[in-house]
């Protein structure tokens, strides 16, 4: 099992998000999150975690069905809009 390029807080409050996806289950860069039981409401409520956890608002923009298709995509914005550094 490769590294993943996210942090495990991350992973770990993707993976509330996901009841199909088994405990054991890695959660992949590619792995599509709606096929794994996020709907529209848990992506507002998804949404609203990460922004809260990184302390970031996505602006209406960057919020398409591409950046919710799987970890890779949702990572991808945070990493736009999160700050940078040591403590980051």
């Amino acid at each position: 099992m490769g590294t993943v390029p996210w942090p495990p807080n991350f992973e770990d409050t993707i993976r509330i998000y996901l009841p199909l996806l088994d405990k054991e289950s890695p959660v992949t860069p590619d792995l599509p999150l709606v096929e794994f039981g996020l709907d529209s409401l848990a992506t507002v409520s998804l949404l609203i975690d990460l922004e809260d956890l990184y302390s970031i608002s996505i602006p209406d923009e960057l919020l398409t069905t591409t950046s919710f298709a799987d970890p890779a995509g949702l990572w991808k914005v945070l990493e736009q809009l999160r700050p940078t550094g040591p403590d980051a």
